[in-house]
């Protein structure tokens, strides 16, 4: 079979199946590692299981996969230039991550599981741009977070990290 035709199935937690191209499977450094493993085994599809992460989930991961060997996403500069991702990445790429919070944080999740550099840089950059220039009080609305400092202890936690 022609390298360019083999199909490697991804396996999610809840057990659905993705057959992707041998190139777009290979962007993850952890399935490349499994393949490796099992390289010997026969010529017959290969199945890779995800427990960690879910179908909707890995189906964002292929999407991006796919989409990043068409179109090489720019590298992301450090520190981000900008709070708009549209300013940091390619329109595609900054639409992609206009996501819920919920979703993105998975995402970041399974990029870090399935070991996808790009993709892990691209959800912690638009996360990092959710917190550029804003205040603790501003950041804690944006995620959600409680404050669990009494105002004794916030005030010493605020001295102890002037800058």
């Amino acid at each position: 079979m022609d390298v360019e035709e083999t199909k490697v199935n991804l396996v999610s937690k809840d057990g659905k199946t993705f057959s992707v191209p041998l190139k777009v499977a290979k962007m993850s450094e952890l399935v490349k590692s499994m393949m490796d493993e099992d390289a010997d085994e026969d010529g017959g599809s290969m199945e890779i299981p995800l427990p960690n992460v879910k179908s909707e989930v890995l189906e964002k991961v292929i999407e991006f996969c796919e989409h990043h060997l068409e179109e090489p996403m720019t590298e992301i500069e450090k520190p981000l230039k900008s709070q708009v991702m549209g300013d940091v990445v390619q329109k595609w790429y900054a639409d992609f991550v206009n996501l819920e919070q919920v979703l993105l944080f998975e995402l970041i999740l399974a990029a870090n599981y399935m070991d996808i550099k790009p993709l892990l840089d691209l959800t912690c950059a638009t996360t990092a741009s959710m917190i550029k220039g804003k205040s603790p009080d501003e950041i804690r609305t944006t995620f959600n977070i409680t404050n669990d400092f009494s105002p004794e202890e916030e005030a010493q936690v605020r001295e102890e990290n002037k800058w």
